[in-house]
């Protein structure tokens, strides 16, 4: 039972920043690239701030899995490795904690392109 109420908390965090990012892509003048970098500069604030780390931990992957976890794991690796290693921390920190996403999408990305056939516009 336990497992599902993490399945339930996980899906319903997850659709409402997915549902905020909607909204705003009909009723706003943003587009899509903007709404993008909005959420993960957002994950960046509130993992700064300690705010989106309760949240990551109430919701797991709900929280974690869509742009703004991005930003969260950005904030969050920087600052561990600043406290860790000094001001070097603020290039490694970063790129050592997203790293792993980051390739992630690139595999994927890879292995799509070896099944997708490109169209002529």
């Amino acid at each position: 039972m336990e497992i599902f109420l993490d399945l339930v908390k996980a899906f319903t965090v997850g659709g409402l920043i997915c549902v905020a990012g909607q909204l705003l892509i009909d009723f706003t003048k943003l587009t899509s690239g903007k709404v993008l970098v909005l959420f993960v500069v957002l994950g960046v604030v509130l993992g700064a701030v300690g705010v989106y780390e309760p949240l990551a931990e109430f919701a797991g992957a709900g929280a974690t899995t869509p742009i703004t976890g991005f930003g969260y794991i950005l904030a969050k690796g920087t600052r561990d490795a600043v406290a860790e290693e000094g001001l070097l921390g603020v290039i490694k920190g970063p790129l050592c904690s997203a790293s792993v996403g980051i390739m992630a999408a690139v595999l994927c990305g890879l292995v799509a392109s070896l099944f997708a056939k490109p169209k002529d516009k």
